[in-house]
Parts: structure tokens; C-alpha cells; sequence
């Protein structure tokens, strides 16, 4: 299948109105509808339903837009893959959500620096989960990136399981407390989800959202990590020992088979298994730490099987 109908079935697909989705595609309408009919009569299936009045997908057309979404995109990425590595510079492109590393990301690359296949790294900052459409898009190779994530496209190691702290203003009721309970947010372990990206939305930025919280204007969580590196007056931070783990994993492009990317991988399970088992040390060796925290204040190192399993491979590919 030719990637331009793809594309017009794509456009009519987002703008359900084939006039608009024509001027969008820089064509007329006609050859535009004929284009569709001439797919629907290739695939043996019809896409849309059409009236005088509206256009809709079919059960067929959402699945195929799905498909043709990630098709589109992984075209798109071979081609700037393809660029980059025609490029003098060799280099590795790491997304990452600035403060979103849970203080892994300068380990990270210090301990990556010292293999053999290692190749400059590019760090690119960017906003809330916006890491795997830069994955897909080939704009990234890699990135640190907080579950859950639409995984479509891409593969994943999760580093990291960190508890999670209540982001309180000062002045708040429960500012009061030495922990808080998911029940006095009113909220429920099914609900953290959501509950976070309608938080996400009240700021751009870490710096913004704790502002916010600041002024008493939201309350949210965040991992712990963040209590511990960005104290900030009128914020305090709270354990809520019944919320789910924060978790913070790498991710890379499903057909990756680069052996820079494959480093990195492995470099970043094997700092944030030094990094968890440190802190479990320090817990176990300052009873006043542990009688506070408990095994709410640490993170922790998740098995990485197969990130060892590249070191033989050469690539990270499907393990």
C-alpha cells in the first residue's frame, strides 16, 4: 500500500468533512473522495459513512486510522533516522521531561559515557509525555519518560518504582498531617490517572505547578523524588502510603537495532539499580530516617532482564 492514500484517509479521517480535509491536503475534492473510494474498493471494506449532511468513521476506518497514524509516523521517522545518520556528527537524541528524571539523568550519562558504543548524547527537554511522539516521529532515540505512556510503537524498561507525596500549600488543612491518604484527596486508586493529567493541565511546568500550589490554588502528586530536590516555601510535601508507585522507565523505538541506543539502556537500569540499592543502604543505616519515611521514602530498582540481555545482542530490539 502507497503511503498517499494513507494520508488522504488520514485528513478525512481528523476533519470528517472532505472539503476541508482537500483544502488541508492542497487538492480539490473530487479526486480527494474518488482517492477514498479507490482504497475502500483495495481493502474490501467501506471507512466512512456518508450522509448529505455528515462524514463518519466506521468500525473499519477507526482501526485503520490507528494503523495508518503509526504507519505514517514510522515512515517519517526512517526518513530523519536516515538523515541523521548520513550526518557527520553521529550523536544520540535522549527526550527527557525537564525535573522528570527522578535525578537519574546525569548518572545516567556519565555511567553511558564510559562504554565502548557509547556516541554523543543530545538531551532534549520537552513537556508532559511528550516523549513517545518524539520517539515515533524519529526526533528522539531514547527517553526517560513516566508510566503509564502510549507505548505504541516503542519498547520499555521501567527503571524505577518511587513512592509518592501529596504537593500541599502551606496553608492547606492536611499540611498539618504527617501523611496523607488518597481517600482525604478524594480520590480513589483507579482515579490517580486521570487525576493527574487534569493537574498537568494547570501548568506548563514543575515550577508553575508548584507555584500554584503555592498560592493554594491545586493540590497534586508528584514523585518523591521532587520533595527532596526542590524544597520550595509555602509547598510542603506529604507520603501517601496507598497511592500506586510513581514509575520511571526508558523507552526507545520498537525496531531500534542501534548499539548507542542499546548502551544507554543498559547503563540506565544498571545506574538505577546502584542508585535504589544506596538508598535501601542509607535507609537500613539511619533508623531516624526509616522510623519517618518507612519503605515510603526510597526508590527502587526494578529488574532489568532484558537490557542484560542486550549486552550479547548488540541492539535493542524486541527481547
Amino acid at each position: 500500500m502507497e503511503s498517499r492514500p494513507l494520508r488522504y484517509f488520514v485528513a478525512v479521517a481528523e476533519e470528517l468533512n472532505f472539503a476541508r480535509a482537500a483544502e488541508r491536503l492542497g487538492i480539490s475534492a473530487p479526486p480527494l473522495s474518488r482517492a477514498i473510494r479507490r482504497l475502500e474498493t483495495d481493502l474490501g471494506v467501506t471507512l466512512f459513512e456518508r450522509t448529505t449532511h455528515s462524514v463518519a468513521l466506521t468500525r473499519a476506518g477507526e482501526v485503520l486510522l490507528t494503523e495508518a497514524r503509526f504507519a505514517l509516523d514510522a515512515l517519517e521517522a526512517a526518513g530523519r533516522r536516515a538523515r541523521r545518520a548520513a550526518g557527520p556528527d553521529r550523536k544520540l537524541v535522549l527526550a527527557v521531561k525537564a525535573d522528570g528524571d527522578a535525578g537519574l539523568l546525569e548518572p545516567v550519562l556519565e555511567h553511558y559515557a564510559t562504554d565502548p558504543a557509547a556516541v554523543p548524547v543530545t538531551v532534549r527537554l520537552c513537556g508532559w509525555l511528550e516523549q513517545p511522539r518524539l520517539l515515533r516521529r524519529g526526533e528522539a532515540d531514547a527517553a526517560l519518560i513516566h508510566e503509564p505512556f502510549d507505548r505504541t510503537g516503542l519498547d520499555s524498561e521501567t527503571l524505577v518504582a518511587e513512592a509518592r507525596v501529596a504537593v500541599l500549600g502551606a496553608a492547606h488543612p492536611l499540611a498539618a498531617r504527617d501523611h496523607v491518604l488518597l481517600a482525604d484527596l478524594g480520590l480513589r486508586p483507579g482515579d490517580l490517572h486521570r487525576f493527574l493529567e487534569e493537574t498537568r493541565r494547570e501548568g506548563r511546568d514543575l515550577a508553575q505547578v508548584l507555584t500554584r500550589v503555592a498560592l493554594g490554588e491545586l493540590v497534586t502528586l508528584l514523585p518523591a523524588s521532587v520533595a527532596d530536590r526542590y524544597p520550595r516555601p509555602g509547598v510542603v510535601y506529604r507520603p501517601v502510603p496507598d497511592a500506586p508507585p510513581s514509575l520511571l522507565a526508558i523507552a526507545w523505538p520498537q525496531q531500534s537495532r542501534s548499539t548507542a541506543t542499546a548502551a544507554l539502556v543498559r547503563a540506565a537500569a544498571a545506574v538505577a539499580a546502584r542508585e535504589g540499592n544506596d538508598a535501601v543502604a542509607a535507609r537500613e543505616g539511619n533508623d531516624a530516617v526509616a522510623a519517618r519515611e518507612g519503605d515510603d521514602g526510597a526508590a527502587q530498582p526494578v529488574a532489568s532482564t532484558r537490557a542484560r540481555s542486550w549486552s550479547l545482542s548488540g541492539g535493542p530490539g524486541r527481547a
